[in-house]
């Protein structure tokens, strides 16, 4: 079937939810993807960070091949072979105790949910159920109910209401708003160190920093979700480590699946983590064998392959090769390593018409909030494709 044929099938048995641009993917590998007529496109969004090795890299698929080839599933109502070692290379990646994998970056960040608020009741001493969690405005960490209900962007919760309590919401990058947010009830702050979603949005700098050491003086854990901004994306394993920042927990997904499968976790301290007890939380398929030896895999490649260094020199390279595009459209370049967000004057006619412009010259990004165009490419993109990148984006922000 050809693309149009496949894009009807999609609209007519689909759920509409999503309003992708009309290219239909049938291959990739590394940076490249095909369409089903065979059209080449650069992939300059990595499925949101997700692709950070690039498609199909050969060690993330030979791992998950061997691994279906012996057990895929087992529930956690046992032990499997790949599980411990799994959380064993997590924590020394991320510098932490304990894990705890589950599937989604949102399952993530509901487990992370969780565990701050049994550690309010139990150790810090707030009335059961009294628990509150501060978070930033134009936040996104997923699409639960419960996540959904301290979003501030009202298409995410116009019609799915009632909503969950206990989220107290501050202006991202506000350390004074946080300080004075706190009660003796607050259980935790919940940010993203840059907001993806919104746009590529960096915070002040030093807010981090000061943002943790208030969480510190208050009694209060810092909860940082890297679920895009992890493993190398924005130059650093991890985006709070611009700042030197260690949280207290840290929400994970997204590449720690190298694009593969779906991987995610939280990882922390065993002062909270160690809380849970058998049967408070599960996932049948979190920390499955396959999920367990890609995520292995996907660590092992961030390291053997310097990920994280190559994106913080790329990454310098591309923002500085945008900004050099002189056109009436952009308004703003912003960004950490290979995570950057290129912001149009609202005169421009919204972002969409140009990720359009773009596919149809092989370079694949999308929009995000209407006026930023959000490039996120995998790792593992050389400067030789960097540069063609440039060279198609330059034609289309003079041209259009």
């Amino acid at each position: 079937m050809d693309s149009k044929v496949l894009m009807e099938l999609a609209d007519t048995y689909g759920a509409r939810n999503y309003k992708p641009l009309p290219v239909v993917i049938d291959k990739a590998e590394g940076v490249w993807v095909f369409d089903v007529e065979g059209n080449k496109y650069l992939d300059f969004l990595s499925c949101y960070s997700a692709v950070s090795h690039g498609h199909r890299h050969q060690a993330l698929v030979d791992a998950a091949i061997r691994q279906i080839g012996r057990v895929t599933v087992t529930s956690r109502a046992f032990h499997n072979s790949e599980l411990g070692p799994f959380m064993k290379e997590l924590c020394e990646f991320t510098g932490m105790e304990m894990a705890l994998p589950m599937n989604s970056g949102a399952e993530a960040v509901e487990t992370a949910i969780k565990a701050v608020r049994k550690w309010a009741y139990v150790v810090k001493g707030v009335p059961k159920y009294d628990a509150e969690i501060i978070v930033c405005s134009d936040n996104f960490h997923g699409r639960t109910t419960t996540v959904v209900s301290f979003s501030t962007e009202e298409l995410y919760k116009e019609a799915f209401g009632p909503f969950t309590p206990g989220f107290k919401v501050i202006p991202f990058g506000d350390a004074d708003a946080l300080e004075k947010a706190i009660t003796p009830n607050t259980a935790a702050f919940l940010v993203e160190p840059i907001q993806g979603e919104a746009g590529v949005v960096l915070p002040p700098d030093g807010f981090l920093a000061r943002a943790a050491e208030i969480c510190r003086s208050n009694n209060v854990l810092f909860v940082a979700d890297e679920i895009q901004t992890g493993f190398g994306r924005t130059g650093r394993r991890f985006a709070v480590e611009h700042e030197g920042v260690k949280p207290d927990l840290m929400c994970l997904g997204k590449a720690l699946g190298g694009g593969v499968y779906p991987v995610s976790a939280v990882v922390g301290s065993r002062d909270v983590l160690g809380l849970f007890v058998p049967g408070e939380h599960g996932s049948t398929f979190g920390g499955n064998p396959v999920a367990c030896a890609v995520g292995r895999a996907a660590l092992k490649v961030m390291l053997d392959e310097d990920l994280t260094g190559k994106s913080a020199e790329n990454g310098q390279y591309l923002i500085e090769k945008l900004a050099s595009i002189k056109s009436k459209h952009i308004k703003q370049i912003r960004g950490r390593g290979l995570f950057v967000g290129m912001v149009l004057h609202p005169e421009a006619g919204g972002a969409r018409r140009f990720c359009e412009a773009l596919m149809k010259r092989g370079l694949l990004c999308k929009e995000t909030h209407d006026n930023v165009i959000r490039f996120a490419p995998p790792l593992v993109i050389t400067r030789e494709q960097i540069d063609w990148a440039i060279s198609e984006v330059t034609e289309v922000m003079t041209t259009l």
